[in-house]
C-alpha cells in the first residue's frame, strides 16, 4: 500500500510539473509576442513614424507626435486590465489569454499595412492610434494573466521561478524584435521608409500562431477551478479587490514604476543615442545582446527570489537600475560604443532583470485567487502607463541640447524611488502557501 501511495504522489507530481512547464512555455510565448510587437512599435516610433505618418516640420515636433502615438496604448492599457481582468476571474485564465493574444497580433499585424500620410492624410495617424489603442487593450492583460497562471500552476518553493518565464519572453522578444529591423536599419532611407519598415510587423504573424496553439492546450489551473466548481466566485471582481485589498492594489502601482528603466531605454535611449551620432544598428545589437542575456538571468534572478525572499532581490534591482541609469545616458552623450554595450548589458541583463523578473510571482502572489487577475492587471497598468509617456516627457526636457541628458535620467531614478517604496511596504510572500496568499475574499 505505501508503494501505491508514493507512485500515485510522484505521479501527481509529474502532472503537476508538466502542466507548470506547459504553462511557462505559454507565459514565454505569449510575452514574446506581446514584447516584439512593443518593441518593433518604439523602434519605428523612434525611427520611421515621424517621418512618414505626421505632417512635414520640425523634426523634433515629429518625434514628439510619434512618442504620443507610443504613449497612447498604454492609456488604453487600465482599461484592458480592467476588462479582461474581469473575464479573467469570472471565465477563466486560460480563454481570457487567447482572446488577448489574437487581439495582440492582429492589431500588429495590421499596422504594417497602413497608409503613410502622403496617401491617407490625416487618416494614417488617427488609423495608427486606433490599432494603438487595440495593442493597448491586450497588454493591459497579457503579462498580468500569464503571470497569474503560471504562479497558480508552479510547485511548491518554486512559483519565482515558473512565473519569470513571462519576463523571459519578453526580453526574447525584443531580440526577435531586434533582429528583425536590422535588415531594416542597413536599408537606404528611401526603401525603409516606404516598404521596409512594414516587413517586422508583419512576421509577428508566426509568433501568434505558435503562441496560440500552445496557449489553447493549456487547462485552467487547480485552485481556480475549485473556487468556479463550488460557485464561489465573484461576480465584480473589480469591485471586490479595491474593497478587499486596496493596499495590496497601491504597493502593486508603486512597484510598477520599475518598468519605466526598460521602457526609457528601448524607445527614447535609442532616438537619444542616433541623435548623438552612434548607428542605430548599434544600438539594436546593444539590445540583443543584453537581453539575450538577460533571458538566462531572470529566472536565475527569480530562483533566488524563491530562496531569500521577493523584497531583497526586487529592491537591489531596482535601487540598482536608478543609479546605472546615469551612468548609461553619460556613455551614451560621449558615443563609447564598448562602455554603451557593458552598461546597457548590466542594467539590462542585471539591475532591471532583477526587479523585473520577481515582480510576476509577487504581484500575484499579494492577492486572493478571486481577484488576482484583476489585482495585478490594473495595479501594474498604474506605473506602465505613466511609463509610457516618459519617453515623449524626456524628449521635450532634453529638447535639441544633446549634452542635456540629465532629466531623462532623473525620470527613470524616481520613479525607482517610487518602485522601492511599494516595495518595503508590501508583504512578504514567497514562503506563504498557494492557498492562503492575499486577504479574505467573501
Amino acid at each position: 500500500m505505501t508503494n501505491i501511495a508514493t507512485s500515485t504522489t510522484l505521479d501527481a507530481e509529474q502532472r503537476r510539473l508538466k502542466r507548470a512547464r506547459k504553462a511557462a512555455l505559454a507565459a514565454f510565448l505569449g510575452g514574446a509576442l506581446e514584447y516584439y510587437d512593443f518593441f518593433i512599435y518604439a523602434t519605428a516610433a523612434s525611427l520611421i513614424f515621424s517621418k512618414i505618418f505626421f505632417p512635414s516640420g520640425d523634426p523634433t515636433v515629429a518625434l514628439i507626435a510619434s512618442f504620443a502615438t507610443f504613449g497612447v496604448a498604454y492609456v488604453a492599457r487600465p482599461f484592458g486590465a480592467v476588462l479582461f481582468g474581469h473575464l479573467g476571474d469570472k471565465i477563466g485564465r486560460k480563454s481570457t489569454l487567447v482572446l488577448t493574444l489574437v487581439l495582440m497580433g492582429a492589431a500588429t499585424f495590421l499596422i504594417g499595412a497602413l497608409p503613410d500620410f502622403k496617401t491617407a492624410g490625416y487618416w494614417a495617424p488617427a488609423l495608427l492610434v486606433l490599432l494603438r489603442l487595440m495593442q493597448g487593450l491586450s497588454a493591459g492583460a497579457e503579462t498580468a494573466g500569464a503571470s497569474a497562471l503560471t504562479t497558480e500552476e508552479a510547485p511548491t518553493g518554486r512559483r519565482g521561478f515558473f512565473a519569470s518565464f513571462a519576463m523571459s519572453g519578453i526580453s526574447f522578444g525584443i531580440v526577435l524584435a531586434s533582429l528583425a529591423f536590422l535588415p531594416v536599419a542597413a536599408m537606404n532611407e528611401a526603401d525603409r521608409l516606404a516598404w521596409g519598415w512594414r516587413i517586422p510587423f508583419w512576421l509577428s504573424i508566426v509568433v501568434l500562431v505558435v503562441a496560440y496553439l500552445v496557449r489553447r492546450s493549456l487547462e485552467e489551473p487547480e485552485v481556480f477551478e475549485e473556487k468556479h466548481d463550488k460557485g464561489e466566485l465573484v461576480k465584480l471582481p473589480f469591485a471586490k479587490m479595491f474593497s478587499t485589498h486596496p493596499a495590496q492594489f497601491l504597493q502593486v502601482a508603486l512597484m510598477s514604476f520599475e518598468t519605466v528603466t526598460n521602457t526609457f531605454m528601448q524607445s527614447f535611449g535609442l532616438a537619444y543615442a542616433v541623435s548623438v551620432g552612434v548607428d542605430a544598428t548599434t544600438m539594436l545589437w546593444v539590445s540583443i545582446l543584453g537581453n539575450v542575456i538577460a533571458i538566462a538571468t531572470q529566472p536565475l534572478l527569480a530562483r533566488v527570489s524563491d530562496s531569500f525572499g521577493r523584497r531583497k532581490v526586487f529592491v537591489t534591482g531596482v535601487l540598482g537600475s536608478g543609479v546605472m541609469i546615469f551612468v548609461y545616458f553619460f556613455v551614451i552623450s560621449t558615443a563609447n560604443i564598448p562602455m554603451i554595450f557593458l552598461v546597457s548589458t548590466l542594467i539590462t541583463a542585471g539591475t532591471y532583470s532583477a526587479s523585473n523578473a520577481v515582480y510576476p510571482a509577487w504581484f500575484s502572489e499579494l492577492f486572493n485567487v478571486k481577484v488576482r487577475y484583476t489585482g495585478m492587471a490594473i495595479g501594474l497598468q498604474i506605473g506602465i502607463l505613466c511609463a509610457g509617456f516618459t519617453p515623449l516627457l524626456g524628449t521635450a526636457l532634453v529638447g535639441a541640447t544633446k549634452a542635456n541628458w540629465g532629466p531623462a535620467a532623473w525620470i527613470v531614478a524616481a520613479s525607482s524611488l517610487l518602485a522601492v517604496a511599494g516595495a518595503l511596504w508590501a508583504k512578504e510572500t514567497s514562503k506563504t502557501p498557494l492557498r492562503e496568499l492575499g486577504n479574505h475574499v467573501p
